[in-house]
């Protein structure tokens, strides 16, 4: 029987969601996106679940799109592309909107699709061997489902500076630019992934919920809409509390 093309699991309150390719390093097909989302998209319902840990096996987190299904994604076959794209679109706007946190374990590779799955969770534990970067252009490609998550978290000037001239960062030119929070050992990178789910799924889940939420909210919002939104979530939060204190 073959292997999961995503590994899940559950310690506590995390939900641990490992990409399981990892002869390929990982690298993301639409069969893999597929699972992947699916995998998120559980997480998101299970209300036992409330912090999310995502990881590569082996020795690379994402090494991004597969080369061997670039020969099938062309105008001949528009229904495939316009799967993949959705599929990745998709996986993209669940991350964000996502009620629990997700934290990012990743070591090694995290190249185009795979920096932008990096980046695009709430935080990033990354190996001391991390090459992130967008080398798309050089292959032809437009790095257009990464580009909106690396520009809000980059700013334009550096941003495309990654994405035009294909630049890698090693882990401390990315934990520099705040594009991930820890740089540990790369065997390490799942456990110290694991104590920051853990710190979050301690805390009440409304409360949790509410704050990423609102965080996600108010960084598109104008600044009288943001304090707007934060005032109504001040006033909902007195009713988070069970206990009286």
């Amino acid at each position: 029987m073959a292997e999961p093309l995503v590994l899940t699991g559950t310690m506590g309150a995390v939900r641990l969601v490992s990409l399981n390719r990892p002869e390929r390093l990982n690298a993301l097909d639409t069969a893999l996106t597929r699972a992947l989302l699916a995998a998120l998209e559980d997480a998101a319902t299970d209300p036992s679940v409330r912090a999310v840990l995502l990881s590569g096996e082996g020795r690379a987190f994402c090494a991004g799109a597969d080369t061997r299904e670039m020969a099938d994604l062309t105008p001949a076959n528009a229904a495939l592309v316009a799967e993949r794209a959705t599929l990745t679109r998709d996986v993209h706007a669940l991350l964000a909107a996502l009620p629990k946190p997700v934290v990012a374990a990743a070591r090694g590779a995290a190249v185009g699709g795979g920096a932008g799955l990096a980046i695009a969770c709430d935080m990033v534990v990354a190996g001391n061997d991390l090459r992130l970067g967008y080398p798309e252009l050089r292959h032809g490609l437009v790095p257009a489902l990464v580009m909106t998550g690396l520009q809000r978290q980059l700013g334009p000037k550096r941003a495309f500076e990654l994405l035009s001239l294909g630049v890698f960062l090693g882990a401390e030119e990315a934990l520099a630019l705040g594009l991930v929070n820890r740089v540990v050992a790369p065997d390490a990178v799942r456990d110290a992934a694991l104590e920051i789910a853990t710190a979050w799924a301690a805390v009440p889940a409304e409360a949790m919920a509410a704050t990423k939420t609102l965080f996600r909210r108010v960084a598109d919002l104008p600044l009288a809409e943001a304090l707007d939104a934060g005032r109504e979530v001040n006033i909902a939060m007195r009713g988070f509390r069970r206990d009286g204190r």
